[in-house]
């Protein structure tokens, strides 16, 4: 048995180390799936957006802890640090997805890419953050946090490109959207209605990822917003058009995928022989537009 009294920090509970929370009063409270738990991570936070540190007091578990991993630094501009690794740093700048969030997120990769910081090795935006990937021979977590600092009170002074407007040609329904009409009826509109309003909106690119090239595109109109599948399809068409929740996509590769897919586009959204190689970038602005089937075939033969 070991107590740690470090309410300043944020602890890791493994899944092979039955753990418990001691409030002030001395409750004592399971880490809820702590032990028991094969589909988490091996280790997972107990995050302070979930639990007040006035609320608890000790931590104890029935092992040997691993290393403490600080808890977010806060700074008055509202970004926070949180190593994410030992040779990563995650800079975030709250939880929400919103578009002055993601100016900041995308400031800084801009910045950090024109005057690059020695020793750092990748950087990988996503809605909310920047994660920073460094060689730990050169940089240590406090160093580069010191060095994005300096970079964070700079933001103001930098300016972003002048998005792109790019068009994405879409065949709706049928066999390249298997789900459109399921979706439709979920949300208690037409099909019709469903194209109508998908392809009514201007959205912005936020971040690539999950594989090269696809895009994740917000915000999706409210009528439309849809959970994801139950159960995930095997492979996923490329080209194919997908909703998940308040965000829409088109799947570069022939992958796995739970979104529901609602169309298909004969746009190639990766390339490896194009000077460009992903046809979309962070900070683009994407307009879906309706095309016959005929019109599809012409496309993609052409």
């Amino acid at each position: 048995h070991q107590v740690q009294r470090r309410p300043s920090h944020r602890h890791f509970a493994s899944e092979r180390c039955p753990a418990r929370l001691i409030s002030k009063s001395g409750a004592s409270t399971p880490v809820v799936n702590s032990p028991s738990a094969p589909n988490y991570l091996p280790y997972f936070f107990l995050l302070a957006g979930d639990l007040s540190e006035n609320d608890w007091e000790d931590f104890a578990a029935d092992c040997t802890l691993p290393p403490f991993i600080p808890m977010p630094t806060p700074r008055t501009d509202g970004a926070h640090f949180q190593p994410a690794s030992d040779q990563s740093l995650l800079v975030y700048f709250g939880r929400q997805i919103a578009l002055d969030t993601h100016q900041r997120v995308s400031k800084l990769f801009r910045l950090l890419e024109l005057e690059p910081i020695p020793g750092v090795r990748n950087l990988h935006p996503a809605y909310c953050s920047l994660l920073v990937s460094f060689d730990v021979l050169k940089l240590s977590h406090d160093e580069l946090e010191i060095i994005l600092r300096r970079y964070l009170d700079r933001l103001g002074d930098v300016r972003l490109p002048e998005p792109r407007q790019m068009e994405v040609p879409v065949s709706y329904g049928g066999q390249f959207g298997p789900d459109l009409d399921e979706l439709a009826a979920v949300r208690g509109i037409k099909p019709a209605e469903a194209i109508e309003l998908h392809s009514s909106i201007t959205y912005t690119v936020y971040f690539l990822g999950f594989v090269p090239g696809f895009a994740y595109l917000g915000e999706l109109p409210e009528a439309l917003a849809t959970s994801r599948l139950t159960t995930p399809r095997l492979s996923v068409p490329p080209g194919s058009v997908g909703i998940a929740g308040n965000q829409t996509g088109v799947y570069p590769f022939a992958t796995p995928g739970g979104w529901r897919l609602i169309g298909r586009t004969p746009i190639a959204m990766f390339r490896p022989d194009r000077k460009n190689m992903s046809f979309l970038s962070i900070g683009d602005h994407v307009r879906f537009t309706p095309i016959s089937t005929e019109r599809f075939a012409a496309l993609e033969n052409s």
